[in-house]
């Protein structure tokens, strides 16, 4: 298929590095590429940001079936701009559209597609510290039909957003709460694919944590109410005497790209790594025995996520002193050199655009 590119003579003023928050400003263009039964995967273009024009009935407004990704654009100290483990997002990408009964596309020529509209807008990717070009990668149902069946077309596009750090609080431990009464997702579900209802069901426990003056949710089971699964829209790790331990992919827990590598980075550095089921009280007696040493998220927009205090019913407890820990600022500062090229890549994540 021949990309095509139109470009607009209406660009949008740069912003200022240093007042970039998360997700609320985008460049100048977009790659939009359709779906149908009888041409498949076809007229893809990279055109001027714009609305995407669609019936009211479209199905992804009605029955949800969508999946989106994420990942960095980084500018290198040279000017030079880098992706971080892009291939695993597309394959992530086509993973989630299985589950979803959505159809698979080429990975490769959506990675050289992105490329490409990098390179348009390689303008948009800051170069102030923290700072990067968030991307955002969706597939949506675009039948318009009021029925429950797999949509038949599709539309596949990629956003641009520079952005400033996740959190307000920067690199400092957030408070997180655990939910007993809600859940994100059940073994046999779709809780392991980035798909946009288990981003709709996280919502009103994460306005419950808010208000009691948290950041983020701890989720646990659906069945048993009683195994860690994930922390907000992050993977979740426990430092615990020398070993670190997250929970095991079950099914109803997303595969972190970040997660698979700080798994990769810490076997590296001759870290003993588990991944297995754990329970919400296992690690409240490891703290109360003082072996809890750290806990963090992982994940794209914040990298790691330090913890510094979890609420568990009328327990609130602290880690480390509610400090960093060095583990995870090692992880951090490791893998944000990586990311912006300041170091070398051991593992083979770096793509240059």
């Amino acid at each position: 298929m021949e990309l095509q590119i139109k470009t607009t003579d209406r660009l949008k003023p740069k912003p200022d590095n240093a007042s970039l928050g998360f997700g609320a400003l985008f460049t100048d263009h977009m790659f939009n590429m359709d779906y149908s039964p009888d041409n498949g995967w076809h007229n893809p273009r990279i055109e001027p940001y714009q609305p995407i024009v669609m019936d009211p009935a479209s199905m992804v407004l009605h029955y949800g079936q969508g999946v989106f990704e994420g990942l960095k654009a980084y500018r290198k100290k040279t000017g030079e701009i880098q992706l971080f483990r892009p291939r695993d997002n597309m394959k992530r990408l086509n993973r989630s559209s299985r589950i979803m009964c959505m159809p698979s596309f080429d990975e490769a020529y959506a990675l050289e597609s992105l490329k490409q509209l990098l390179t348009l807008e390689k303008d948009w990717v800051p170069s102030a510290n923290g700072t990067s070009l968030y991307i955002r990668p969706t597939i949506i149902a675009m039948d318009p039909f009021l029925g429950v069946r797999a949509s038949n077309t599709y539309r596949f596009f990629i956003i641009l957003s520079p952005v400033g750090a996740y959190y307000s609080e920067g690199f400092n431990p957030i408070k997180i709460w655990v939910t007993k009464n809600h859940v994100r997702a059940s073994i046999g579900g779709v809780g392991e694919a980035k798909t946009l209802g288990n981003y709709a069901a996280s919502l009103y426990a994460a306005k419950e944590a808010q208000e009691k003056g948290y950041s983020q949710v701890l989720w646990l089971d659906g069945a048993k109410r009683k195994y860690i699964e994930e922390v907000g829209a992050m993977n979740i790790f426990f430092v615990v005497d020398d070993e670190l331990i997250t929970p095991e992919l079950s099914g109803s827990i997303l595969p972190g790209i970040t997660r698979d590598s700080v798994i990769a980075l810490s076997k590296k550095w001759g870290m003993k790594v588990t991944e297995r089921k754990i329970g919400i009280e296992e690690i409240m007696g490891f703290h109360d025995a003082g072996r809890l040493k750290e806990i963090f998220g992982s994940g794209t927009a914040a990298v790691i996520s330090p913890v510094g205090q979890i609420g568990y019913g009328e327990k609130n407890i602290v880690v480390n002193e509610n400090q960093v820990g060095p583990f995870a600022r090692k992880l951090y500062d490791s893998l944000q050199d990586i990311q912006y090229g300041k170091t070398e890549d051991p593992m083979g994540w770096i793509e240059p655009v």
